[in-house]
């Protein structure tokens, strides 16, 4: 699975992102995956949209799915 977990430039905490990441495979029916940061790369850089931007201030975070996230 590769997917982004996009938040505010200013969340630093990463037990909050990771708790963003644990809520988005629950919903995936993928549980108990630990995720660290060997994990976590900077793959890419794009201009958040309005949607995503709504979603953050709302959730907190948005998901961009890459790969295999069905």
């Amino acid at each position: 699975m590769h997917f982004d977990i996009l938040v505010p430039s200013d969340l630093k905490d990463e037990r909050t992102v990771f708790g963003f990441e644990k809520e988005y495979l629950k919903t995936k029916s993928v549980e108990n995956h630990e995720l660290s940061t060997k994990e976590c790369q900077f793959c890419h850089i794009e201009r958040a949209s309005d949607e995503m931007m709504e979603a953050i201030q709302i959730n907190g975070y948005v998901i961009i799915e890459m790969e295999n996230c069905d």
